[in-house]
């Protein structure tokens, strides 16, 4: 009789797992369960942190879905990141002659050297609104996940 004891994910784990993320409506938004699973080590940023809280004492091989509501996900909808842009701002962030439609998802520099996005609502001769808001803002999102292995 073994009494070895099943890892568990801690906060700095390194671990190999198959997870799918989802919208409310049941739209995969990324998964790996069709594909070979994903290796990664907690607290790196390679998953959100309200992931990687989920993952938190998991033993090997669990298998578990989340229903997050959308202040433990990426936060509730915020009407203060839907900002105008002026069409200069916006071709000097983008490639010359670009045709923009509504929709899209359009990247910018910021003036610390990062990158954002913002998704285009509107758009006219003199300037163009867009939201940049996650575009799972306000959203419950399912998050499964299968662990094959802590490190």
């Amino acid at each position: 009789m073994s009494n070895a004891t099943v890892p568990v994910v801690t906060e700095a784990a390194y671990l190999t797992l198959h997870y799918r993320l989802a919208a409310a409506d049941g739209n995969d938004i990324v998964t790996t369960f069709n594909d070979n699973p994903a290796t990664l080590q907690l607290g790196t940023g390679q998953l959100a942190p309200f992931l990687e809280a989920c993952l938190l004492g998991l033993p090997e091989g669990a298998h578990q879905t989340f229903e997050l509501p959308p202040e433990q996900a990426f936060g509730p909808r915020n009407p203060d990141l839907i900002q105008r842009v002026s069409r200069a701002t916006l071709d000097e962030n983008s490639a010359g002659g670009d045709e923009y439609v509504i929709g899209d998802l359009i990247e910018f520099s910021a003036p610390s050297g990062g990158r954002f996005a913002g998704v285009l609502r509107a758009i006219d001769d003199d300037s163009a609104l867009f939201d940049f808001n996650h575009p799972l803002a306000g959203q419950a999102v399912k998050f499964e996940v299968k662990i094959i292995g802590v490190l």
